[in-house]
């Protein structure tokens, strides 16, 4: 990564940010999160998500695309999405 980059962080993890996906920790640890906006709504002259989709997914290169995800729902807003994304992420990684 070039000098002038710097990785943004949530509660001391990695967000990383691809167009309407956001990727939320660690890819050396057992699981991370993705979100992804679905939709966005307009408040004032700002664009923010509005429906967001947070997956739990498993790093573990060894299991089948479809079988990575361990949890999934659906939120109203990205804090909310975050919110949840970051409890499940440190619930699973202290287990």
């Amino acid at each position: 990564m070039a000098d002038n980059q710097t990785i943004l962080t949530y509660k001391g993890k990695p967000l990383v940010r691809s167009g309407n996906m956001l990727y939320y920790g660690d890819m050396s640890e057992k699981c991370v999160v993705v979100l992804q906006v679905l939709t966005t709504k307009t408040v004032g002259d700002m664009t923010v998500a509005d429906k967001v989709q947070v997956q739990l997914l498993s790093t573990d290169p060894e299991v089948r695309m479809k079988d990575r995800i361990l949890k999934k729902s659906e939120k109203t807003g990205l804090y909310n999405a975050m919110d949840i994304g970051s409890i499940w992420l440190e619930r699973t990684l202290n287990s």
